[in-house]
């Protein structure tokens, strides 16, 4: 009996190591791509610091092609200021330019992206390039503004449906439908445009092309702020605002029904897999 007893305690032993084998393999790939993904954003995240670390430390305080930095609060935004922006603005001084391309335009057309630069270049100097980078720096708060503003939203309308409702504060993603994901990427979208479109408007006064023989209509995004407030007021700073929603608002509420669906649906896959 006690030989009986010993052999069926063994049999499940042995299932339950099979059991355990199988669910290690089963699940040694999402691990694996889990801890990826969590490595590499990690040091996408952390790269930045690495980089003012090692300018601080060949920095011996002598002459040096390595910037000096104050401290790293100073290094970060400096390397930011002078480096993130250093491929795209002139991307978007060209993209300017052709836009605003007419018959009615006094100096000859660009054919092309590639003429543009090399006209550019030619007439005005590589520092043209870099025109608006100041303001395009600014810009960058629009994607905080409007993430910042979804996220508010999200958690106050979800306190007032669950207030209405009685609804268990476990479960408070279930309260939002896509209806109201397409309400709130839209409202945080209104709120970044309003806060962050003067920035562009200068931009793109600045990085106009000068008529043939001429000086630049305005010199810096000072001037601009300056000449735009005295003959336009306030309303000079939202010029074509309404293009831009009727363009933006759209596209930012289906950006984040289907971000918010797809995370439901994970979420939903990965709590079946689990049980």
């Amino acid at each position: 009996m006690v030989a009986v007893e010993r052999k069926g305690s063994r049999k499940e032993e042995e299932e339950e190591e099979d059991e355990d084998k199988a669910g290690q393999s089963a699940w040694g790939w999402e691990n694996a791509t889990a801890g990826a993904i969590a490595g590499f954003a990690t040091v996408a995240a952390l790269h930045p610091l690495d980089v003012v670390r090692t300018r601080f430390q060949v920095n011996d305080g002598r002459c040096s092609t390595v910037p000096s930095y104050k401290n790293t609060a100073h290094a970060l935004f400096t390397i930011a200021r002078s480096e993130a922006c250093l491929f795209t603005n002139p991307v978007w001084l060209v993209k300017t330019r052709l836009q605003l391309q007419t018959p009615l335009s006094q100096s000859p057309p660009y054919s092309g992206f590639s003429d543009a630069i090399r006209t550019i270049l030619k007439e005005e100097g590589w520092r043209t390039l870099y025109k608006g980078i100041g303001p395009g720096l600014l810009l960058v708060s629009h994607g905080a503004i409007q993430f910042t503003a979804y996220e508010e939203a999200c958690k106050i309308l979800i306190k007032i449906k669950s207030t209405r409702e009685k609804h268990d504060h476990s479960n408070d993603d279930r309260l939002l439908n896509s209806v109201d994901y397409a309400v709130l990427g839209a409202s945080s979208k209104i709120v970044a445009i309003l806060l962050t479109y003067p920035f562009q408007v200068i931009r793109s006064r600045l990085q106009q092309r000068p008529s043939t023989h001429t000086l630049p209509r305005y010199r810096d995004a000072w001037h601009v702020l300056k000449e735009t407030a005295r003959f336009e007021g306030i309303n000079g700073f939202y010029r074509g605002i309404t293009s831009n929603l009727l363009k933006n608002i759209p596209a930012a509420s289906i950006t984040f029904v289907v971000y918010e669906n797809v995370l439901r649906l994970l979420r939903m896959t990965n709590k079946n897999v689990n049980n």
